[in-house]
């Protein structure tokens, strides 16, 4: 099954993930999100799949949000494609691997940090530019950047706005490894496919005694969409977003 902007492919016990839409550097709009939320519902119940691989195509990761479609969405509620992205992602109980190339911007870095492995090219690059946008952090990242990286560079990212080469992002513990652009995905797909063949009971109990504060990090998305919510309307978001959107990069 497929839909046009996100390739959903199964096979050895894998469900891949594919952002298309690289003409845009995949980024995401509230179809894709709807498509990300169904397919990753899905396979957290469908016997045959024991893994979850996300990448991207046409060199990137994604951009991050759409913005053009993102503003004109619906508002954040628990219905809304991003919430029912996140919630599907952060409570997944199936192993998932991630594979980065290029842009890693915004949700695009926030949404590993609900992955089991991440593996990234050299030309990888994380970041999360929220208050640059007058915006505040979401995906739980709030919480998960400074325990996944330490207060200080969650700070550098999420306050000051700078990103993450991958060799960065690979001594700061966000990836697990950085890997050759050509074999990238070949290795990425080798260890979804490992991962999968395990045995299923004791690979979904070792990632729920690992993830045993996901009702936090549920509470904390949920309390970072009210907040971001409310930012978007506020006259510096607004100011920024039309600066952002001038430039044609959305």
């Amino acid at each position: 099954m497929s839909h046009a902007t996100v390739l959903v492919e199964d096979g050895d016990g894998v469900r891949t993930l594919v952002l298309n839409r690289p003409e845009k550097r995949n980024a995401l709009t509230g179809a894709m999100y709807t498509a990300l939320a169904d397919a990753l519902t899905g396979a957290a119940t469908e016997e045959s799949v024991g893994a979850v691989l996300i990448q991207g195509s046409g060199g990137s990761f994604t951009a991050g949000n759409d913005l053009a479609d993102f503003l004109a969405g619906p508002a954040l509620t628990a219905d809304n494609p991003v919430m029912r992205f996140l919630r599907a992602l952060a409570t997944f109980p199936k192993p998932v691997v991630a594979a980065v190339e290029g842009p890693a911007v915004g949700i695009g870095t926030t949404m590993l940090m609900h992955c089991d492995l991440i593996y990234a090219a050299p030309t990888a690059h994380f970041a999360m530019p929220f208050v640059n946008l007058g915006l505040v952090p979401e995906a739980g990242s709030s919480l998960l950047a400074a325990r996944l990286l330490g207060h200080p560079k969650a700070a550098a990212m999420l306050m000051a706005g700078e990103g993450l080469t991958a060799d960065a992002a690979d001594a700061a513990g966000l990836i697990n490894a950085v890997i050759p652009t050509d074999t990238l995905y070949e290795h990425a797909a080798a260890k979804a496919v490992a991962l999968a063949a395990k045995p299923r009971a004791a690979m979904a109990q070792t990632k729920a005694l690992m993830r045993h504060d996901t009702p936090q990090v549920l509470e904390t998305i949920a309390r970072e969409a009210v907040l971001f919510s409310q930012a978007l309307t506020s006259p510096e978001a607004k100011a920024a977003f039309q600066a952002f959107l001038s430039k044609g990069k959305a």
